[in-house]
């Protein structure tokens, strides 16, 4: 894995637990999309996260808008979304870079069956979130990052689920921002290519505000 990005400048890092929960999340949904008959673990399921979603709702605060300034304690604290947002979001895929630098980078993925469109194969929405998520990954990683300005898509072949697929990315900048491509493989077999422009700004820059630290834990 290549270098990490600092949460003081993307957003603060996601919890431990947070992170051990999404991955379970994101399996457990793959379990219920594959059940065929009502099945009496989802009924306790139901009646229990009534009461999570009481509890965690009197921890959380009061506006979900992100807290901005250190001052600004009734909003949430922003996540870094800069890298690795899979591993703490179970709504984005997952992936893993293998080799990361400036100009080139690859890594590997899987996508599981909450990731499906037509039978078997990943839908084509998720991809393109997918190619994002590697790219600006690369982008925050090496220096400069910004806002996508365009994300174009090409399908070569249907994206299979639960195979081990790899990308890899190359990433030129400019005058008018920064230019990257990537592809997703099966083995040799490239299946879809997804070709971004980004603005090309220093950390300091990319939003007008400072965001909020995590509040301190209160006994």
């Amino acid at each position: 894995m290549g270098e990490q990005t600092s949460g003081a400048r993307f957003g603060e890092a996601p919890l431990p637990q947070t992170i051990a929960v999404a991955g379970a999340m994101r399996r457990l949904g793959s379990l219920l999309l594959s059940l065929e008959h009502t099945h009496p673990t989802v009924d306790a399921m139901l009646t229990q996260i009534t009461a999570w979603e009481s509890e965690l709702g009197s921890a959380a605060p009061p506006e979900s808008t992100p807290r901005i300034g250190d001052d600004d304690q009734n909003h949430r604290v922003y996540l870094d979304h800069a890298t690795d947002i899979g591993a703490f979001n179970p709504c984005f895929p997952e992936y893993h870079f293998d080799r990361i630098d400036g100009e080139t980078a690859s890594g590997h993925v899987v996508f599981p069956l909450v990731y499906e469109g037509p039978p078997g194969l990943v839908h084509g929405g998720f991809l393109a979130v997918f190619f994002d998520c590697v790219m600006q990954h690369q982008n925050c990683v090496t220096g400069l990052s910004g806002k996508t300005r365009s994300l174009q898509v090409t399908f070569r072949r249907p994206t299979p689920l639960l195979a081990e697929l790899r990308f890899d990315v190359s990433r030129s900048e400019g005058e008018r921002g920064i230019a990257s491509t990537a592809r997703l493989l099966l083995d040799d077999e490239v299946l879809c290519i997804g070709e971004a422009s980004t603005l090309a700004l220093p950390p300091e820059k990319l939003t007008g505000h400072r965001l909020g630290k995590r509040r301190a834990e209160t006994s």
